[in-house]
This record gives structure tokens, C-alpha cells and sequence, in this order.
């Protein structure tokens, strides 16, 4: 039997994870590594695990790992945790190392999803696996989450099953797959879990611990934020619940006015004639508008809608009473446009100050449920952001990975923990609402900032006890490195709020953009004694940069080891407006800020900027022009990648439906040109790397076809030469009639022409499609 679908996620207090009653397995201590097998486990003294624990990444005690995160907060709760790290899945007996779990199975594919993490953007398998031990590929299934779970139930059928991490939160409801260029049913159904929790989910995890750990049913747990489950269509889940239909929110009308995503909430509320005071919360409330608010929950006040200030005839359904229908499963798989308005009004629901619940139908007949998602979670405060990161972690792989020497080197190296064991997470969250990111979608828009105490005693840690630390912090960030400390300057306009970005088309004016918190992390942090360097290398939001200028001084001065990564994506305004980015403007004030500060700091360094082949919105023209931008600018790429699809991202439902879910969608609303087929891909990813003689062919056919012939040529001015390398390391002209082959060393070739330069960046990124570039180097 179902149980009801509780709404008091909605007037109930955020609980700090710090508040609960530890279970009474605490009396077992800190483990030192949480036990992967029963031999830990009986040395540890434990006769079972209340918490299983399996994800598709190695075991690396680390807080950039989410399974040693999740793993040591619970722990700190008191529960006995095990973790079963890329278990092989062809039967379920592997998934029975630890016993059976006294609560719950914890699933997740791991920190990467894992078709990214297995398929490049063309579809092919990748030989290479960062998050494996020797940087294997193949050691965890396609769609990870699904089989787990799968196998998990084979093994203790009775057990429940949470599922997390990135793979579940990107497929919580009807998502297009591109792997397989379908759209599939949320992931919820597909792997039969019992619940699935989305976004950083440790307080959501605290809470469902503990009410399992006291006896609760987990089908009764249906009241707590950052949740996805599956009921059947039946009058009890949805008792007491007012539902409206999806276009209701999507859709000009008296119900609730269209919004523009673009304008503030100070700007929607201006265009009725009304401010966002609070007392006009109270004139709304006496014109009959039901608005679920209580100011003892501050986080979970909800502002009346602008829209219907001045509508007193209207009556709408109680915010924390309402779930929104999206068309089903079945609808969404056969249309696309109304998938592309499914993706935009989840969009519009993330805001967790005013998001209501969401519910797809999957199947039809008596075989129909609905899966419900309640509203996103309620950040952590910076001193939960702490107690999450001062946790006892090892910082280092687990034992067993070692070789007989106990080292981490050759067969036992695990690329990803190399990458980030000398750095420092120092904040949760993106507002920037990039279309391409699964960060928004992951980590929510909300920023949530450690403190600087507990920053700067994570670099002494580091400092004092991760073997073979020589000095250099690699990184002090986050999804980006600057939006440490940032927000809305109103609680109650960011409660309210709806953009999908703070930062475009500009930065919002109620968005502080105050970088002196973060300076003096800086600055703090480099004058610890045996720091020698410490070096940004997460992403930078250079259009907030250039709003601090002390902050760029710090950064290029300080913390730049030679070149510094920022990502402009594209310099033309036809895919910048379906990125959600600024201009290229915005990068030519940040460089030359970059170049003024390293000239005066007596350095030479370099900006390395990031650009992404085929973006939905991206004509053969606009890349054809970045081109031309990066030849004039002296820029050779390194890595190409084009655009990948991730699930539930918004440019994925341009690339599925051909339409802008960042507008109203209806039949006749814009149509996104889209880049399909290998060899407009191909095409795309040529004009980046116009230097690449193997990619002159191409270019030649594309360019005579866009007649813009102009461009070839052997002057400085033109994109890319007439002649044609051949197999003994001479050019060939491409001039047939009358032609002479220049002979030119392969040397020189070689050192300066055709061949890019290392840059020292990781192999590859995670599946963001982007592309490094790098300073040319002059042909000697």
C-alpha cells in the first residue's frame, strides 16, 4: 500500500546535521579507512554494516570523492559504514563481501556519470578511466546506477535502496539519452529504487538514516526535500495535494503570468506595479493569495508571486500544497517540443525557495505510477560546510591499492586523486546557469562557503601530513574559483527569484560581487609557513573578475603558475545567447587586466581559454569566425572536444527538440540550429584546430562552399594554406596546374607549425566538450 505523500517538507525547519542523537553503533570509534572487506570489519570489530555503500570509482578517503564524503558523514552519525568499490557486476555475489546492511544499500555510479565517463562525444569508448586504479577503462557497467541497484537487490532483495550522485540527479525524471538517442524513463524506475536523492544530499541522507534506523517504513518517507520516489496513481498518494497542469506555469495567463528569465525579480515585480518589500507579501496575502511562509523558517519562506499582485478575484493553490504535472513519460518520448517545455518548467523549479513539487506519469493503465520529485534542498550554512569537511578523512587512497612498497605510482596510480590531493574544495554551487553545465542542475545556483578557518586548516593538513607534498597548492576552488562568498544581497528577492542565471546577459544588480573574502584566503594562505605557491586552477568567472580588480592583482600575481584557464566558449553572439554567456568583451577586459597585472609582477604568463565545437545555436559561419579570431589572436588548441549532451541539461534539450527552452515553447517558438552528423562535427572541430594540416582538406571544401575562398592562401592574413603536407614531411600544393612542391625540414615542421604543444592540463575533461588553446609558438 502506498502511503501519502507528505507536504511538510515545506513547514519544517531545516534540521542541522549536527543536531541528531548518534546511533549507538558510535561506541565503535573512527574507522582509519571505512572497511571494504570482512577482515576490516572484524578488525574493527564489527560483526555487520548498517550501511552498504557501492560506487563505480575507487575508494579514495578524500572530500573531492562523494562516496567518502556520504561514507563519513554518516559515520560521524554514529552508523557502521562499508564500502564496496567497482564491484564486478556480472552476478551478485560480490555485492554480499560485507553482508547484509542492517539500513540501507547507498548506490551511486560515482563522481562522474558513467556513460560520460565510458564514451567520448563521437560515441566511442575511451581506452582510459581516471577514477580506476592504472587508469583502466572498463571497470564499471554503462548506466553504473541501474546495474548496481539491480544487483544489490539480487543480493538482500529486502534491503532498501538509496540511489545518489550525479548519474541519479541528472535522470531524475524523463531524460534524452544521447548514447542511445532516445529519450528514457527516470532513472527511479528503471533501477527500482526505493528512493533516489539528488544534489549534494548529505542532509537529506542524515535525516532517512536515522528514521530507518527507527523502524520507520521507507515508503513512508516521502517528506523530505532533494527526494525522487515512485507511487502508484491512486487517490491516497495524492491526497491533499492541489495539482496543475505544466503549461499552467509555462504559459501567459491568469493563473501565473509568463516569467522572463532574464529580468530580476525587482524587474517582474516593477512591471505589475509592486516592489519586493515584504509589506507587499502582506498586501498579497490580504487580496486572497495563499503563500506558504513562516518567518521563524527563514529558508523556507516563500515570496508571493509578482505577477498576481493586484488579481484579488484569483485564487491560487497554497505553493506548499501544490505539485506541478509535466507531461508523462510516454508524452515527452513521442514530442519533442513538449520535452523541451518539460526541461524548462523543471528548470524554473530549482530554486529551493520557491520550487513546488514535481510529478511525471510513466506507463499507462494499471500499470501507471507517477514519479514525484520534492524541491530542492536547503543548503548547507558554512559551519554544516565545515563539520561535512573536517571530517577524519585519510586524504589518500585505500591500503589495498597499494603496491608492495605501499605506494600509489604506475599500475596503482589513480588519475584523479593525483589530481586534486594538494587541493583544497572551498565552496558548493553555480549561479553562473551555463546551458552546457550539470553543475546547476547538480549542485544548485545557491553558493555554500566554508569558512576561512576551516580552509586554511585543511592547506596545514595537507601541509603537515599528505605524503610527498613539496610546497604548491594545486587549486583553492570549486565548480568555479570565484564565486566564494557570493549572493543575492536580499533573502527575500532570492527566495523569490526565478532566473536561471545571476550573471546573464549581466550580472544581476542585486548580485554581490565583493572578492575581498576570498583575497584574504589568498593572501592568508600563502604566507603559511612551508606554502611556497598556491596555485587557482579551478575555472574563473572572469566577467565578475574585472568587478574586482584588487582580486585579479592577487590571482595573477600570486597564483598563476604560468598560464591561467578561463573559458570564453565562444566569441560569436549566436551560440554565446544558447550558452547563457557573456561576450567576448568580457574576456578582453579581464586579459587586459591579466597582461597589466603580469607586467607589472615582471612575469611572462599566459591566458588559456576554453571553446566548445558544436554547440546547439552554432552556425558553420560562427565557427568560421572563430577561427579567424584565434589565427589573429596567436592561439593553437591543444584539446578538442565538441558538445556532449548530458542528461537534463538545458543546450541537451535544445540538441533533442531543435527548440530554446530558455523561452516559452510552443510549436512556432524559435528553432535552434542544431550540429548533427559526423561530418558537420568533424567540420566544427576543424575550424578549431585550423593549424592541423590533416584538417586542411576539410577546410578547403567547407570554406569554397561558404564562399569565403579568401581565406585560403599563404599570407599571414589567410585562415589556412594552399599547399598539402606529404608523407616525407614536404608540402604538396594544392594548386595542381603549374604547381611546385615546397620542401621544408620535418624539423621545423615539427617544432613549429603542425605539431601543438603539451600544456600541461588534465588527458581530458568531464565530458563538458571543451577546448583548451594555447599561445602559438613562432616557427623557428
Amino acid at each position: 500500500m502506498n502511503a501519502p505523500v507528505d507536504v511538510s517538507f515545506f513547514t519544517r525547519a531545516a534540521k542541522p546535521l549536527t543536531s541528531y542523537r548518534k546511533y549507538w553503533a558510535a561506541r565503535f570509534g573512527t574507522a582509519k579507512f571505512l572497511p571494504t572487506t570482512r577482515a576490516e570489519m572484524d578488525a574493527l570489530g564489527w560483526d555487520s554494516c548498517d550501511i552498504v555503500l557501492v560506487t563505480g570509482d575507487a575508494y579514495v578517503d578524500h572530500p573531492s570523492f562523494g562516496m567518502a564524503v556520504i561514507g563519513r558523514v554518516l559515520e560521524a552519525q554514529g552508523f557502521r559504514v562499508g564500502i564496496i568499490a567497482q564491484p564486478d557486476w556480472q552476478s551478485a555475489q560480490p555485492f554480499k563481501a560485507l553482508g547484509k546492511p542492517n539500513l540501507f544499500w547507498g548506490v551511486t555510479a560515482g563522481n562522474m556519470d558513467s556513460m560520460i565517463n565510458r564514451y567520448t562525444a563521437d560515441r566511442k569508448i575511451r581506452s582510459d578511466d581516471a577514477y580506476t586504479p592504472g587508469d583502466i577503462g572498463g571497470k564499471r557497467p554503462d548506466r553504473a546506477a541501474i546495474v548496481y541497484s539491480q544487483r544489490c537487490r539480487e543480493a538482500y532483495k529486502d534491503v532498501p535502496i538509496i540511489l545518489g550522485g550525479i548519474e541519479g540527479s541528472l535522470r531524475r525524471i524523463a531524460h534524452y539519452d544521447y548514447w542511445s538517442d532516445k529519450v528514457r524513463r527516470s532513472i527511479v524506475v528503471d533501477a527500482k529504487s526505493d528512493l533516489l536523492l539528488y544534489g549534494n544530499a548529505e542532509r537529506a541522507l542524515v535525516e532517512i538514516a536515522h528514521r530507518l534506523a527507527a523502524k520507520e517504513p521507507v515508503a513512508q518517507i516521502t517528506d523530505v526535500r532533494g527526494t525522487a520516489f515512485v507511487r502508484r496513481q491512486d487517490d491516497e498518494s495524492g491526497k491533499g495535494w492541489f495539482e496543475i497542469d505544466s503549461t499552467q506555469v509555462d504559459e501567459p495567463g491568469r493563473v501565473e503570468t509568463h516569467i522572463n528569465p532574464y529580468m530580476t525579480t525587482s524587474e517582474q515585480a516593477a512591471g505589475q506595479g509592486a516592489t519586493c518589500a515584504k509589506e507587499d507579501g502582506e498586501k498579497a496575502g490580504e487580496a486572497g493569495v495563499a503563500v506558504a511562509a513562516n518567518p521563524a523558517i527563514k529558508p523556507l519562506v516563500f515570496m508571493p508571486n509578482p505577477a498576481l499582485y493586484g488579481r484579488g478575484s484569483v485564487k491560487v493553490p497554497p505553493r506548499d500544497r501544490t505539485v506541478i504535472r509535466l507531461p508523462s513519460y510516454e508524452q515527452v518520448k513521442a514530442d519533442a517540443v513538449l520535452y523541451a517545455h518539460a526541461n524548462r518548467v523543471l528548470h524554473l523549479e530549482t530554486n529551493p525557495g520557491n520550487a513546488r513539487a514535481l510529478v511525471q506519469a510513466h506507463g499507462e493503465g494499471v500499470t501507471a505510477r507517477d514519479v514525484w520529485i520534492t524541491p530542492p534542498p536547503i543548503p548547507l550554512t558554512t559551519a554544516e560546510m565545515d563539520y561535512v569537511f573536517d571530517l577524519p578523512y585519510a586524504r589518500g587512497p585505500h591500503p589495498s591499492y597499494a603496491d608492495e612498497k605501499g605506494s600509489h605510482d604506475g599500475a596503482t596510480k589513480i588519475p584523479a586523486w593525483e589530481m586534486i590531493r594538494f587541493s583544497v574544495n572551498i565552496m558548493r554551487g553555480c549561479f553562473g546557469g551555463c546551458t552546457f553545465c550539470s553543475i546547476t542542475e547538480h549542485e544548485g545556483r545557491i553558493i555554500q562557503s566554508r569558512s576561512e578557518e576551516s580552509i586554511i586548516k585543511e592547506v596545514e593538513d595537507i601541509r603537515d601530513k599528505v605524503e610527498g607534498f613539496t610546497g604548491t597548492i594545486s587549486d583553492l576552488g570549486g565548480p568555479t574559483a570565484n564565486m566564494y562568498r557570493l549572493g543575492c544581497k536580499s533573502p527575500e528577492i532570492e527566495a523569490a527569484c526565478r532566473k536561471p542565471s545571476c550573471v546573464y546577459p549581466g550580472i544581476c544588480q542585486n548580485l554581490t560581487t565583493n572578492h575581498d573574502p576570498l583575497i584574504k584566503i589568498y593572501k592568508r594562505g600563502r604566507a603559511l609557513k612551508g606554502i611556497k605557491k598556491i596555485l587557482i586552477g579551478s575555472g574563473l568567472r572572469y566577467d565578475l573578475a574585472v568587478k574586482s580588480p584588487e582580486y585579479v592583482k592577487e590571482l595573477v600575481q600570486h597564483h598563476v603558475g604560468g598560464y591561467l584557464k578561463i573559458a570564453p566558449e565562444h566569441t560569436e553572439q549566436g551560440p554565446l545567447t544558447k550558452m547563457m554567456k557573456p561576450g567576448i568583451g568580457s574576456y578582453d577586459k579581464f586579459k587586459q587586466l591579466f597582461e597589466k597585472f603580469s607586467e607589472e609582477a615582471g612575469k611572462k604568463q599566459y591566458l588559456i581559454p576554453y571553446f566548445i565545437a558544436a554547440h546547439p545555436g552554432t552556425s558553420d559561419e560562427d565557427m568560421m569566425n572563430l577561427a579567424i579570431w584565434l589565427k589573429k589572436n596567436g592561439f593553437r588548441a591543444d584539446q578538442v572536444q565538441t558538445f556532449y549532451p548530458s542528461p537534463m541539461a538545458t543546450a541537451t534539450a535544445m540538441y533533442h527538440s531543435n527548440k530554446n527552452p530558455l523561452r516559452k515553447i510552443t510549436r512556432d517558438s524559435e528553432t535552434v540550429d542544431i550540429v548533427r552528423g559526423d561530418k558537420r562535427r568533424r567540420l566544427h572541430k576543424a575550424f578549431l584546430r585550423y593549424h592541423d594540416a590533416n584538417n586542411w582538406p576539410l577546410l578547403r571544401e567547407a570554406l569554397k562552399t561558404m564562399g569565403r575562398a579568401d581565406l585560403i592562401g599563404n599570407g599571414k592574413h589567410h585562415l589556412i594554406p594552399t599547399f598539402q603536407p606529404i608523407t616525407d614531411g614536404s608540402y604538396q600544393s594544392a594548386r595542381r596546374k603549374n604547381s611546385t612542391t615546397v620542401a621544408t625540414p620535418a624539423s621545423s615542421v615539427t617544432k613549429g607549425r603542425l605539431l601543438t604543444q603539451h600544456t600541461g592540463l588534465p588527458p581530458r575533461d568531464n565530458g563538458s566538450g571543451r577546448l583548451a588553446g594555447k599561445p602559438a609558438r613562432k616557427p623557428r
